[in-house]
């Protein structure tokens, strides 16, 4: 009888032993669950935080962008036009002076013809640079041959492209984005690279457009802050953004510079 109850007890207190182990094991997991998941999703709202940082910055880059370019624009528009239309005025008024001579009239209407055609040209120019029309009217390869023949011209640099993808038609918002991006790519090439040659090349990968771009210049540290957050790069970012495209930069000094662009 002894043996039973003695046996029984055991018995009892290795169910409750059982229980309580299978308990602690629970509540352990219930912990390391919830400490996990609260690890979880503090990353995500990390994560979440630095995309709305990298949204803002873009954004930030694309208003001081446009501040920019407005204040350029402005500039142009009182330098160029402004001083030049208010010289075609001061001639016009000298037409009304009494008693000229058929050569002083000459003389105050070549310098009007010749003003008015150079405010013209300097407008042509403005417009050229908000909106090229060769891009507007006849689409993206139309416009980066133009883009590559004005750099060509300029006698400082080659430019070698080549195209093997196929422009949507209805995409010029896209490409127009694409088309600031070539030409902040030029210009950095050009002033900050002095490189002499540049290559280009778009091909079709995997449903999308790529874009190989190459220069021999002197190329820069990508570790370097500065060169990573400087306006021109951020222009670049916030335009590749807009086109939910990828970006990578490979550079070094003395070695040029490659970029790759998809969209």
């Amino acid at each position: 009888m002894k043996i039973n109850q003695l046996y029984e007890k055991e018995i009892v207190a290795i169910i409750l032993y059982t229980s309580l182990f299978f308990i602690i094991l629970a509540v352990g997991l219930i912990v390391f669950f919830y400490f996990s998941r609260k690890k979880i999703i503090k990353k995500e709202l990390e994560k979440k935080d630095l995309e709305i940082h990298f949204q803002q910055q873009q954004l930030h880059a694309i208003i001081t962008t446009q501040e920019e370019e407005r204040k350029r624009i402005a500039q142009d528009l009182h330098d160029d036009i402004s001083s030049k239309l208010n010289v075609v005025s001061l001639n016009s008024h000298l037409l009304k002076t009494p008693n000229l001579t058929v050569q002083e009239t000459n003389e105050i209407t070549s310098n009007i013809v010749n003003l008015t055609a150079k405010a013209l040209e300097s407008t042509r120019r403005i417009a050229h640079d908000l909106l090229p029309a060769v891009l507007d009217k006849f689409g993206l390869h139309a416009g980066i041959e133009e883009l590559c023949s004005e750099f060509t011209s300029s006698k400082q640099v080659q430019v070698d492209y080549h195209n093997k993808a196929v422009f949507a038609v209805n995409d010029k918002d896209k490409h127009l984005h694409v088309f600031r991006v070539l030409q902040e790519l030029m210009n950095n090439s050009l002033r900050h690279g002095k490189a002499s040659s540049i290559s280009l090349l778009f091909e079709e990968e995997q449903g999308h457009v790529v874009c190989h771009y190459k220069d021999n210049g002197k190329g820069f540290d990508t570790t370097d802050a500065k060169n990573q957050h400087g306006l021109g790069m951020k222009n670049i970012l916030s335009r590749i953004s807009v086109l939910k495209g990828t970006i990578e930069i490979e550079s070094a000094v003395g070695h040029g510079v490659q970029v790759v662009f998809k969209f």
